[in-house]
């Protein structure tokens, strides 16, 4: 199949599921009433869609200086630097919509500091790691600490089962990938074997690339370092689980405070369970139908997610497209590479 057939079927595929996401949307919040819409809109609080406004782009803050801890040992970046990469990989991921963002952020990091891609791509990995792990232990104490909906089925065992998976896995991949690290550094092993001879056939496009990888995968030697990385993930959950929060004050919405933990965690796995079959929009979708179990009025539901997601966008066109444009890479080359 050449390139112009997987473009077309990809564009086909992106229409038919944003169809289908937005189809999701209508049926949750049918039979609105417009004039009860306008009227919460001409009641909204701008003081607290401005507290949105500035926490959106200080998670991310957060995020580049959690980053930071764990490139430190490599090579000390600046957090304006990690935070304007991490910006520009959400950007190229609404234009290319296929999981391009870490490796965005390691071009941009990389290419500024004279590093390995893979070294930084790596970095990244266990970053999301680590965030994994974290959330994970969030799900498990919703669980323990909070009475979720009622709706059919268990939504408590179902919590359970995602946020244990989500520990094994993540908690998996972070073992995984020392112990990879490990046996790439001890010559006699099989992995440093393969390795050295996938260098020599290849040694165009891997050159270095093993010696990136082993370096990439690291945990910050200062304890202090590492314990911020942890901190500053969990800092992260406790600002995205504010989203909701702010947005729901401009409305005149207000929730017990688990319940925008439970909001967080609900559109969390909704994102990841839409992100395998490409379905664009998992976030608002979860987010959506959490407001919906939480028996929020549908005007005030809809607003919020409007908001929130709206907020979202601005943040990363504001703060993406300007670092994506100055660092020279560009998007039509992504889009061809999601082509091939």
């Amino acid at each position: 199949m050449d390139n112009s057939h997987r473009r077309a079927l990809a564009t086909l595929w992106t229409l038919l599921a944003a169809g289908f996401a937005l189809g999701v949307l209508v049926y949750t919040f049918r039979g609105l009433e417009i004039d009860a819409l306008f009227d919460v809109v001409d009641g909204s609080d701008l003081f607290w869609v401005s507290v949105l406004i500035l926490v959106m782009p200080t998670e991310q803050w957060v995020r580049g200086w959690k980053w930071r801890q764990i490139l430190f040992d490599i090579h000390p970046v600046n957090t304006i630097v990690l935070f304007g990469a991490v910006m520009a990989g959400y950007f190229a991921n609404m234009v290319v919509p296929v999981g391009v963002s870490p490796f965005v952020r390691a071009w941009v990091v990389a290419r500024k500091n004279a590093l390995k891609i893979s070294t930084v791509l790596l970095t990244t990995a266990i970053e999301r790691f680590v965030d994994g792990i974290v959330f994970a232990l969030i799900v498990g104490a919703l669980v323990f600490f909070y009475v979720p909906p009622a709706i059919e089925g268990n939504l408590r065992v179902g919590l359970t089962v995602a946020g244990a998976g989500s520990f094994i896995i993540f908690t998996g991949l972070m073992a995984i990938s020392f112990y990879l690290k490990t046996n790439l550094k001890r010559q006699n092993s099989r992995f440093a074997q393969l390795s050295i001879k996938l260098e020599k056939r290849f040694s165009k496009h891997l050159g270095g690339m093993v010696d990136g990888i082993a370096q990439g995968i690291t945990w910050p030697s200062a304890p202090i370092r590492g314990i911020g990385v942890v901190s500053a993930s969990f800092l992260m959950k406790a600002i995205s689980a504010t989203h909701f929060l702010w947005a729901g004050l401009a409305f005149g919405i207000t929730l017990a405070p688990l319940d925008y933990v439970f909001i967080m965690v609900f559109s969390g796995f909704t994102m990841i369970m839409t992100r395998f079959v490409r379905i664009p929009g998992g976030g608002v979708i979860g987010s959506a139908f959490a407001l919906k179990l939480l028996e929020i009025p549908g005007e005030e539901a809809l607003l919020m997610v409007a908001l929130v997601h709206a907020v979202s966008i601005a943040t990363t066109v504001l703060f993406g497209a300007p670092v994506l444009w100055y660092s020279g890479l560009k998007l039509s080359s992504l889009k061809n590479k999601q082509a091939g």
